[in-house]
């Protein structure tokens, strides 16, 4: 069996204490074979809050995949946004922009979608997506084949339509063909997993909510997801989504949603 646990939108610089030791114990309690930490890892993109969000991410002993988000490029400090935007997180989190892993049940890509020149908006390119699916492509049958963005492929909210990632669509049709399981993002506070219709095989957007940070939506609480690939309490050849809820009353995350998805094979 493999663990995945995506942790997101932990904006240090505004992270809550008991919320970060909760997930610490958490961690510790479940043992995740892989950490993905999908964007908006700072509030404001500044060197101690990269130093904090690494030292964290260490503490939950698990190898770490990390994309940027928006809120990881300098917002005011404008000739650093335009002329070196990812030297302060390559500083922290290493010299991968697009990190990957692959063991014999995992593929996991991850994609920057961030662009220097927007506000908060992604983007993901032609060629981001033709690399992506040629990956995709090679990957075994034994192998849950997930591609990590930072911004929503698909929305539950109509609210949250302006935020979906520019080009989704033409990745969304490219990638099912090539093999994609999920696809793994963050960036709008909200977690939840959405089917996705009208592609050539079953994918799934597994949207994760906000951390450790206190800029929770709408009065939801922190949460974090865990990916069980072969459990052996789940159906043959299904994955097993949960969301972990922060409980304020016990200090701690607890288990508040299960999905599971059968991915297709041939």
């Amino acid at each position: 069996m493999s663990l995945v646990l995506q942790v997101s939108d932990t904006h240090f610089g505004t992270e809550q204490p008991p919320v970060l030791e909760a997930l610490a114990a958490l961690a510790q309690q479940l043992r995740p074979d892989l950490a993905v930490l999908s964007g908006d890892i700072t509030q404001r993109a500044r060197p101690g809050q990269f130093r904090a969000a690494r030292a964290f991410m260490d503490r939950l002993g698990a190898p770490l995949l990390a994309i940027p988000g928006n809120h990881d490029i300098p917002l005011l400090d404008l000739w650093t946004r335009l002329r070196r935007p990812y030297a302060r997180y390559l500083a922290a989190f290493g010299p991968e922009l697009e990190p990957l892993h692959s063991s014999p049940e995992l593929l996991v890509l991850c994609l920057n979608t961030t662009r220097p020149w927007r506000h908060k908006h992604g983007e993901v390119s032609a060629a981001q997506i033709e690399r992506v699916a040629q990956r995709l492509e090679a990957a075994t049958a034994a192998q849950l084949r997930v591609v990590v963005v930072h911004q929503p492929v698909a929305v539950i909210r109509s609210s949250d339509v302006v935020n979906l990632l520019r080009g989704h669509e033409a990745a969304l049709q490219r990638w099912a063909a090539a093999g994609a399981d999920l696809v793994l993002g963050g960036h709008i506070h909200l977690p939840y997993v959405r089917a996705v219709d009208g592609l050539a095989r079953p994918l799934w957007a597994v949207q994760a909510g906000t951390a450790v940070s206190a800029r929770v939506r709408e009065g939801l609480p922190n949460s974090v997801n865990l990916l069980r690939w072969g459990a052996p309490h789940a159906s043959p050849g299904c994955c097993q989504i949960e969301q972990w809820d922060y409980a304020a009353a016990q200090r701690a995350f607890v288990r508040a949603a299960v999905t599971e998805v059968r991915p297709a094979r041939a």
